[in-house]
């Protein structure tokens, strides 16, 4: 049964190719597969090209334009070759599986920090030294997950202009795997702590300068080190959240109190005599370094504030909460809790040119969601400034094509509408419009028209590795940017990665 026709518009705006197959009763457009044009002058492709022209089933007036009648992009992607993955097996999945910037991020530092620590054991040192080594890992480690410095990392990476060598480009879009240096420094200082705990006993039992509350100090600050430590293990990390994020706060703000004790006694322990302590903690750098890092743990609670929220209910799965306290830029998050001491939540913010604040998408995925949607907020906790995420860096690339699944939309979304680079989006997810509501659908089309949305419930989930590779190959795309869950997102980065694609996704870190 035909439905209904095209409009001019849509048809002049979707005109497929001439050359076709007559294998089926429709026009399919054949695909001649081509290499992925990773280059700093690409060649321009008509993405329109590859669009397939089929009518929508009967509709009323009022009934939005369906994807089908945009034309589908996808059709016959399953059959599409995939070119051969590059370098050796073991090769490419030790640099990019294995050894991801993140960790070799880590194993700098902490190599660093092996061979410093195996030329003091050595040469031989005292406590105090060692004390100060402790300190100034547990400093960096603090500073590299502070709001303004993860802000300056990415602004200072991102400030390269996108006429650059792609090569130049790819390494500074990975400045969101800076969180490796703040756990490298995390566990070099606790490895030296238990250099400084071993030395400090021994300094103790032959009665030279170490007293014994110096010590108990130590060897509490130690356990409270181990515990966080241990519960940051990535897998437990994950399936116990809640219970890591609140051993790294309270364990965090007890072991820094503590450290604070430690120094200024430290500090005593080891003055000369005839200085006095206040001489003494004037002139000691960990002094200083205790004063900065505690600054830094402090800064985001002192802009703890609950403010006004305007929630839209766009279905039972989610809902998209309205903030007008600051304004936002493509690429930030912010944080949101209903109970600020004990349970914290980050929202990509979506802001929209033009207009004050930002909106956050928030959709079922465990108990807290599930409340929010429920039974949405009329204000909320907020803490700290937005900060920046992996999104951030799509302006470095002059093609991208931007992948997300479900909720991740959120993220992608005022990259999307800022248009501040050229993006093929595609966007997966179960009944779209029911789910997301139409002013958000109806707004991306309006910013990117040649946006695919690919829905799950109708077309089954695709195979995202070939489906984004059809992309790459169709806009001549430099670079590959998705938000999905983790499984997908690893998937997704190493199958283009390792065929030569730049692609970027969050790490799940933190």
């Amino acid at each position: 049964m035909p439905g209904r026709p095209l409009s001019i518009s849509q048809v002049e705006r979707l005109k497929p190719a001439p050359v076709t197959t007559s294998d089926s009763s429709s026009s399919v457009e054949k695909l001649t597969p081509l290499e992925p044009v990773h280059l700093d002058k690409p060649k321009l492709v008509d993405l329109r090209r590859s669009l397939i022209i089929s009518n929508a089933p009967d509709t009323t007036p009022d009934d939005k334009p369906s994807v089908e009648e945009k034309g589908e992009i996808w059709a016959g992607f399953e059959n599409d070759p995939l070119p051969d993955k590059k370098q050796g097996r073991i090769v490419r999945n030790l640099r990019f599986q294995i050894m991801s910037l993140y960790r070799r991020l880590f194993g700098i530092i902490f190599v660093i920090n092996m061979g410093v620590f195996i030329w003091y054991c050595v040469k031989g040192t005292n406590a105090n030294q060692l004390g100060t080594v402790v300190i100034a890992n547990l400093f960096t480690a603090i500073l590299m997950r502070q709001d303004y410095v993860i802000n300056a990392f990415f602004t200072v990476a991102c400030l390269a202009p996108n006429t650059w060598p792609l090569w130049i480009r790819r390494i500074l879009a990975r400045v969101y795997s800076i969180g490796g240096i703040h756990s490298g420094a995390a566990v070099s200082g606790t490895v030296w702590l238990i250099l400084f705990v071993g030395k400090a006993t021994r300094e103790f039992i032959d009665k030279e300068n170490i007293t014994a509350p110096t010590l108990a100090i130590s060897y509490i600050v130690l356990v409270l080190l181990l515990a966080m430590v241990v519960f940051a293990y990535p897998e437990f990390r994950v399936k116990h959240h809640d219970a890591f994020e609140m051993i790294h706060r309270f364990a965090g703000w007890t072991a820094v109190a503590l450290v604070w004790a430690q120094v200024i006694l430290l500090i005593n322990n080891y003055r000369v005599p005839g200085e006095t302590l206040h001489h003494a903690i004037k002139h000691s750098a960990s002094f200083w370094l205790v004063v900065i890092l505690t600054a830094s743990i402090i800064l985001p609670w002192l802009r703890l504030r609950k403010v006004p929220v305007r929630a839209e209910v766009l279905s039972d799965h989610c809902v998209r909460l309205h903030f007008d306290y600051v304004d936002t830029e493509p690429g930030h998050f912010t944080r949101l809790s209903v109970d600020p001491l004990f349970e914290w939540h980050s929202f990509a913010t979506i802001s929209e040119p033009g207009k004050k604040g930002y909106s956050a998408v928030v959709s079922r995925a465990g108990d807290w969601t599930k409340s929010q949607i429920g039974n949405p907020p009329d204000k909320i906790w907020v803490r700290g400034i937005p900060c920046f995420g992996v999104v951030r860096v799509t302006p470095l690339f002059r093609r991208v094509v931007m992948v997300a699944t479900g909720s991740g939309i959120g993220p992608i979304a005022p990259v999307v509408f800022a248009k501040r680079t050229e993006i093929q989006l595609l966007w997966t997810a179960p009944a779209v419009r029911q789910t997301f509501g139409d002013k958000l659908v109806d707004s991306l089309l309006e910013a990117a028209p040649q946006s695919a949305i690919y829905d799950t419930r109708v077309h089954g989930r695709p195979d995202l590795v070939k489906l984004t590779y059809r992309m790459v190959r169709e806009f001549n795309a430099e670079a590959v940017v998705i938000i999905s869950n983790q499984a997908i997102t690893e998937k997704v980065v190493y199958g283009m990665m390792s065929r030569g694609i730049p692609a970027f996704g969050a790490i799940w870190d933190s």
